[in-house]
């Protein structure tokens, strides 16, 4: 039994001073810490993402449905480090119950999200003693800004072996980007990838000067998919389609539906222009602290309990 419980929890030490940091950072810039409820009675619909549920309601995926409502109310800067649950999720990047930290700004847009990503990033390295540059599992990446950027379909003609188009035609494009893409980004610097084709970021606003895609943009450090943000829908009957197309897409993978969050729905007309981003806490901690393995920095394991 003893041996079962050295494998994991590792990094408490380092994982509380990287949240104590992350609660700083955003406590300097007039942010406003909240907690909303984990339990919730409408998921966001996401064909790829199943809740767990809990007595006819979910527990949530993400704390985005209040966030953004707490927004329609006037409040303009927020933050939280949420638990979160995610069905059927497990390995050396994942777990079915982890922490995500959310944040949102009004006023601002997915090309804010990528300056306000770096220099959180800058600080907690600061904090960290680690300087300008990290070490993870034999690579050394410079944080030095400015971060590489690439959009999505730039990533298909660089690393892939077909286009974007392509692959949203034939139904490749999940495997191509978790194969072939993600695994070749930020190496050398942080890189983030942003305008994902619409049909892949239905929370996300159109780009004005090309509709064909969504001001989406996702971190990678080292191939770690770190934070995914957008500047915010915030159209009712706009993000009502996109959650039926959702539906719809589920429906086709024999995945059980959820009623629309109304709530959420109504209160977007009420919503200021806004972006905003969840980054996964955990894995950020695995990149500070050299570890391919979420286990060694959580305190408990599902396996342990």
């Amino acid at each position: 039994m003893e041996q079962c419980y050295l494998t994991f929890g590792k990094y408490l030490e380092s994982r509380s001073k990287i949240i104590r940091s992350v609660r700083r950072f955003f406590y300097d810039r007039d942010y406003i810490e909240v907690e909303t409820p984990i339990r919730i009675p409408c998921p966001i619909p996401e064909a790829y993402i199943d809740p767990y549920e809990s007595e006819g309601w979910s527990l949530q995926a993400s704390p985005e449905i209040c966030m953004k409502q707490l927004l329609s109310r006037g409040h303009e800067r927020l933050f939280q480090i949420a638990r979160v649950f995610r069905k059927d999720e497990r390995g050396d990047k994942h777990l079915p119950e982890f922490s995500l930290l959310e944040w949102y700004t009004k006023d601002a847009t997915y090309l804010d999200l990528m300056d306000q990503t770096t220099v959180l990033f800058l600080e907690l390295s600061a904090d960290m003693g680690l300087g300008q540059s990290l070490h993870y599992q034999n690579h050394t990446i410079s944080l030095k800004p400015p971060w590489n950027t690439i959009t999505v379909a730039e990533a298909f003609e660089r690393y892939s072996s077909t286009t974007v188009e392509k692959a949203l035609e034939n139904g490749s494009y999940d495997e191509v980007m978790g194969l072939e893409i993600e695994p070749k980004l930020g190496f050398d610097k942080p890189v983030f990838l942003y305008d994902y084709p619409e049909s892949k970021a239905s929370l996300a606003r159109l780009k004005q000067e090309n509709p064909m895609v969504a001001e989406r943009v996702e971190l990678y450090i080292a191939g770690l998919e770190l934070a995914n943000g957008f500047t915010e829908l915030n159209d009712c009957e706009e993000q009502s389609r996109r959650f039926k197309s959702e539906h719809a897409l589920r429906s086709q993978l024999g995945k059980k539906n959820y009623p629309l969050p109304d709530p959420f729905l109504q209160s977007l007309a009420q919503m200021p222009p806004c972006a905003g981003i969840a980054a996964g806490l955990d894995r950020i901690i695995m990149l500070f602290c050299d570890t391919k393995s979420i286990d060694d920095v959580v305190a408990f394991v599902p396996e342990n309990l």
